[in-house]
């Protein structure tokens, strides 16, 4: 059964658990911070955050789209070259088999959703 989630404002800005250094960082430090919502297993969503640094991403095994709520990252995508500069208000789609790579300027905060 499909379950309604709602999560106050204050709590997509709040406190978010610190869960550590992002797997195969290979630039700065970048520890990271997440709210999981209470969701079925058709969909991970919440809440994650990134300090600055950099990791590459090779072939993602799910698509996920994030809100961007604060911060600065470059994000460059490895088929075609393209680097774009996302922040506040932005929205991106990163889909299964993509590969590319994050760097993170300014920690970065998003709201997301991974279809299962």
């Amino acid at each position: 059964m499909a379950t309604f989630v709602h999560v106050p404002a204050t709590r997509i800005t709040g406190d978010l658990e610190a869960i550590g250094r992002r797997p195969g960082a290979d630039a700065g430090d970048p520890q990271l911070g997440l709210l999981r919502f209470d969701t079925d297993e058709t969909v991970r969503a919440g809440v994650w955050e990134s300090r600055p640094g950099g990791w590459p991403v090779v072939e993602r095994e799910d698509t996920e789209t994030c809100y961007i709520l604060s911060g600065r990252a470059l994000i460059t995508d490895a088929a075609t070259g393209e680097t774009f500069e996302i922040s506040a208000g932005d929205v991106i789609v990163q889909p299964k088999g993509w590969s590319g790579r994050w760097d993170v300027e300014e920690t970065i905060r998003k709201v997301y959703s991974i279809g299962m």
